[in-house]
């Protein structure tokens, strides 16, 4: 089986902050796919999206309680090409409004950073280098 792409859909509260928040950290959307209820954030295109979701819309697409940002159902992980573009997603999220909800860690052949966007998913940043990894 090979999947064409993958939609991770989350719920968020304010869509003008959301977009405002993941713009300023260099992000694009695809507007064919947004509007007043949701955004449709190109992580990598043609291959890996998130839509954001507002509560209104995302209710119904689930009979369960919407997470509110105080418990963990997903860490969502962005592999990225240099530990310096860790550092600096990371930074602009926290900038923007993100929190730190762990430290940065260095296991030599991978680096990652994360932080909580403005809705509480936690978003892990990380670079691996295949080739420092010991067998």
């Amino acid at each position: 089986m090979k999947v064409k792409s993958i939609y991770i859909n989350l719920p968020i509260k304010d869509i003008h902050r959301t977009r405002t928040f993941w713009t300023n950290l260099g992000f694009a959307f695809n507007e064919q796919y947004s509007d007043d209820k949701a955004l449709c954030l190109v992580i990598n295109d043609g291959l890996m999206y998130s839509m954001l979701i507002s509560h209104e819309m995302f209710s119904t697409f689930t009979h369960k309680p919407i997470a509110d940002g105080s418990t963990t159902q997903v860490l969502t992980a962005l592999e990225v090409e240099s530990r310096a573009e860790v550092d600096q997603i990371v930074r602009l999220a926290i900038e923007n409004g993100a929190t730190r909800y762990r430290e940065s860690a260095d296991h030599g052949w991978m680096y990652y950073d994360s932080f909580a966007d403005l809705d509480g998913h936690q978003w892990e940043v990380l670079f691996t280098d295949m080739a420092q990894m010991s067998m």
